[in-house]
């Protein structure tokens, strides 16, 4: 699986431990968005644009960002079309996000989630399928005209 990252200023420790993360759960970092320091302010609502333009143009891949709460930064990707961002902050919401909601971001905050919680979280997300059927019909209402 290729996953594109992406935080603001608020989580680029979260977000590099992640990036080491997915390699090591055996997908690839296929980009990282943001701030190398977290003195370099940034505006979450612009990295959630650029990674969810990159999910969307990258098929089949899954986006992750973080920031303090993951709300922001799930707010602004929600926005964008055929991105489904989720929050989460336990195994059963991430597994649920992608088996029935076939979200295609994961939203995190570094503020409200620690490391090893937010790698157990990144790791069920990523192994988790779309269940399709009934959950099909609904996914497509979330579209606008859906």
């Amino acid at each position: 699986m290729r996953v594109h990252l992406g935080s603001d200023h608020a989580a680029i420790d979260l977000r590099r431990e992640l990036a080491a993360a997915v390699a090591a759960f055996g997908h690839e970092v296929a980009s990282e968005t943001g701030p190398s320091a977290a003195s370099e302010s940034v505006d979450y609502p612009d990295v959630a644009v650029a990674v969810s333009g990159r999910v969307k143009a990258d098929p089949g891949s899954l986006g992750l960002l973080v920031c303090g709460t993951g709300q922001g930064m799930a707010m602004a990707a929600n926005k964008q079309a055929g991105i489904r961002a989720a929050v989460v902050m336990d195994p059963f919401s991430a597994a649920m996000a992608r088996e029935h909601n076939d979200a295609n971001v994961l939203c995190l905050g570094a503020r409200v989630v620690g490391v090893e919680l937010a790698k157990v979280l990144l790791r069920t997300f990523l192994d988790a399928r779309f269940a399709g059927g009934r959950h099909a019909r609904r996914v497509e209402k979330l579209e606008p005209g859906g």
